[in-house]
């Protein structure tokens, strides 16, 4: 088995919603539950170690996918959150983080050497991501207390804009080209994370804000959840610049499991072949490198093929690859040493 150490996870923020209904999501990921893609015997079962676990706030005017005669569609984006509302909720989650460490139901790393000795351990290696950055203000205070807590990767945007960027809506046919760049806040914020060493992840980020970050971080250019514009073309999906552009850095894209950036079509579709996530590999392969690429599987926040279901299923694509030819070594890197080697430059080890 080829542990998977993952870019992109949502499992905090399903909690979350199961919390404010009443449940213990201590107990929910220690015991197990039907519902969602993560928790402990489910994840041990996959092989999947750890991951970048996201804080993410919801938009409740987020439209629904409603493709057209053509297949086609747009969902606009939805309105900025607020700051003060953004920060509370954002609190709460991190304290389910927080609690799920006490209780060793997983632990929370803020190195690689962490997240090596959880693997060692079979303890599930939680690296805490805010995606997009509405918790935090321009004058980048909470940044420091979230980086005490652990936070070691943020998202400047989801797919709405805040007073750091702007991101890309889901859309399919369309191109990530839409909207200004970083705004001056966004500029101080990414020069703040690579002071203290902190992952940037363009996957939600429009175009021009792209290529601001690419011109203004020192660090690797990471992009953990998102796949190939030129095999499936929503905006969210990277060009055969961007990709250029993290292969140039020696940075990392994450392979993401959701339908909709995976098939042809973009339909919502679980019933995805498995090809379609070997051809986005293999494409990202051969344009990047075997060292650039890694898996960002979106569990918790996407439909994700029926064949590999939820966490405990993610052997399916390793052995999907295995079978297209790629061997231990590469495997390896796929699943997460190249998450790991970026991590320890952007994190500034040794």
């Amino acid at each position: 088995m080829q542990l998977i150490f993952d870019g992109h996870n949502d499992v905090l923020y399903r909690l979350h919603t199961h919390a404010k209904a009443g449940q213990d999501p201590v107990a929910e990921f220690m015991n197990g539950t039907t519902e969602g893609h993560i928790d402990k015997p489910r994840a041990l079962a996959g092989g999947l170690a750890g991951g970048l676990c996201a804080i993410y706030l919801s938009s409740k005017d987020l439209g629904h996918r409603q493709p057209d005669a053509n297949g086609h569609y747009e969902i606009p984006l939805p309105q900025p959150l607020s700051h003060q509302p953004s920060l509370a909720e954002a609190m709460e989650i991190a304290a389910i983080a927080q609690r799920l460490d006490r209780a060793g139901a997983w632990r929370i790393c803020r190195s690689t050497a962490d997240i090596r000795r959880a693997m060692e351990d079979k303890i599930f290696a939680a690296v805490l991501h805010i995606e997009g950055c509405e918790a935090i203000n321009a004058d980048l205070d909470e940044l420091e207390t979230f980086y005490a807590s652990g936070l070691r990767s943020l998202g400047p945007v989801w797919s709405r804009e805040t007073i750091f960027g702007h991101g890309v809506p889901f859309a399919y046919p369309r191109n990530p080209d839409i909207g200004p760049g970083l705004t001056e806040a966004g500029f101080r914020l990414v020069k703040r994370c690579n002071e203290l060493g902190i992952i940037i992840d363009l996957a939600h980020l429009n175009e021009k804000g792209f290529w601001d970050v690419a011109r203004t971080s020192k660090h690797p250019l990471v992009a953990s959840h998102s796949n190939v514009h030129a095999l499936t073309p929503v905006a969210r999906n990277l060009t055969d610049r961007q990709m250029d552009a993290i292969r140039d850095s020696r940075g990392v894209a994450g392979l993401n499991f959701a339908v909709t950036m995976l098939r042809a079509d973009g339909l919502e579709e679980a019933d995805t072949p498995m090809e379609d996530l070997v051809r986005h590999i293999d494409t990202m392969v051969e344009r990047m490198g075997i060292d650039c690429v890694a898996l960002g599987s979106d569990y918790d926040g996407a439909t994700i093929p029926a064949a590999i279901g939820d966490a405990a299923g993610s052997q399916v694509l390793v052995e999907a690859l295995r079978k297209a030819g790629y061997g231990e070594e590469d495997l390896a890197k796929l699943c997460r040493e190249n998450w790991l080697r970026v991590a320890a430059e952007t994190w500034q080890e040794g």
